[in-house]
């Protein structure tokens, strides 16, 4: 599939079949087949019924996906675990061969996909580098001539002529990664592995992606912190049950991924055997429908309706704000600064007053939550998440609040 000059990766019609199922296939040969009568005259003799044979299914782990990525681009794929995300990156690592569709790369391919992959567990450090320099495509002079920076960028020089055997994930992680960066790919391909390495780590690895960027490689990126995600790429990819949902702006993509997570995140009314649950929620007298709008820095009033319909002991009320991919900047409980409650059955109300709003402008999510304390009268329900417009206010964009506690709460019984 040729690829115009600008284009790195193109995928087009991409797909990959799976059967999975216990099936044994024809040509298994004798000792499968003997294994089998042998099993059968067994439960006969023990009066147990034979099992019936396992069937085979077909399964799309990826269906149907296309997609091009520009050179310097670093893009992140989204998705749930079984999304299909690791497929889709062994099938542009060549790892495995597609069902269907096509696949154009141009340039050199670097990937670091799974912890230590390409290593010798018996050799060391030092040889590895070699090892796995070779396997991605270096020669040994351009190895040789990268050996002291792969060294000092992976921090394993006092155990470089250990086996890497007796290296911790981490230690393989690093080293790893040192060797596929200084590969000088024109795309580099990472799947969630750098999330065994340490923050300080991960946070050098994030800049030097945005180094390679700079200098025009193209970054395929799989993790689960999202929070990198927004600050690294500019572009995502939403794969849900191996097909692309989503393709744009990171912002707009994780905020697509967010409520189809909070879809598939069943309401725990019945837990607790439907003793008590949240009605509704209003803020500043507004019922918390989508985008509720909020001043920075004026004071917040959040109303919680409570119906009880079985007594229910040491209750306590908590209220989370977060990002849209789920940060949490601001929690409030009542159960730090003011008492538990018994609540009677009926109608209950729950006045939770933050004094100042400490956050940017922006648009955030809130979600209140009931517990009760209790060990006999188990308790937990979660309120439907709603949105919260902020505005009118000067603070900086990236500031990340500390947590905060009621100010002031109030509990009564509706009328």
């Amino acid at each position: 599939m040729g690829i115009m000059s600008d284009t790195a990766i193109r995928v087009n019609g991409l797909g990959k079949l799976y059967q999975i199922g216990a099936a044994r296939e024809k040509g298994d040969g004798l000792r499968h087949a003997l294994e089998g009568t042998v099993r059968k005259w067994g439960n006969r003799l023990r009066g147990r019924a034979t099992p019936p044979e396992p069937t085979q299914e077909d399964f799309w782990a990826l269906k149907d996906v296309s997609f091009e990525i520009k050179r310097g681009e670093c893009v992140g794929v989204i998705g749930r675990n079984g999304a299909g995300k690791s497929t889709l990156l062994k099938l542009l690592s060549r790892i495995t061969e597609p069902t269907e569709g096509e696949i154009g790369l141009k340039g050199r391919v670097g990937s670091l996909l799974e912890v230590g992959t390409g290593f010798h567990p018996e050799l060391t450090g030092r040889e590895n580098i070699f090892l796995n320099g070779s396997v991605l495509g270096m020669g040994r002079r351009e190895i040789q001539a990268k050996f002291d920076e792969i060294v000092a960028f992976s921090e394993v020089e006092k155990f470089l002529d250990t086996p890497v055997k007796r290296y911790s994930s981490g230690m393989y992680v690093r080293l790893a990664f040192s060797v596929a960066a200084h590969l000088e790919p024109d795309i580099l391909i990472v799947d969630e592995v750098l999330a065994v390495g340490d923050m300080a780590f991960q946070a050098r690895c994030y800049a030097f992606f945005a180094k390679l960027v700079q200098s025009g490689v193209s970054i395929l990126l799989v993790t689960h912190n999202l929070l990198a995600l927004k600050d690294y790429c500019r572009r995502g990819i939403l794969l849900v049950d191996g097909r692309k949902v989503d393709d744009g702006p990171v912002h707009f993509v994780l905020q697509a991924y967010k409520k189809i997570m909070e879809a598939r995140i069943p309401v725990s009314r019945d837990i607790g055997d439907g003793r008590i649950y949240i009605e509704g929620i209003e803020l500043n007298g507004l019922p918390a429908v989508n985008g509720v709008p909020l001043d920075a820095g004026k004071q917040a009033v959040f109303v919680i309706y409570i119906v009880v319909e079985l007594q229910t002991l040491e209750v306590y009320c908590n209220l989370t704000l977060a990002t849209p991919d789920g940060q949490q900047l601001i929690h409030l409980r009542n159960d730090v600064t003011g008492p538990l409650y018994d609540l009677s059955v009926g109608r209950h109300i729950v006045s939770v007053t933050l004094a100042n709003v400490p956050l940017a402008a922006g648009v955030y999510s809130a979600q209140a939550r009931i517990v009760s304390q209790n060990i006999a009268t188990p308790v937990l329900y979660d309120s439907e998440p709603f949105l919260i417009e902020v505005s009118n206010n000067n603070l900086p964009s990236s500031l990340v609040c500390p947590y905060h506690f009621f100010q002031h709460t109030t509990v009564g019984k509706c009328a």
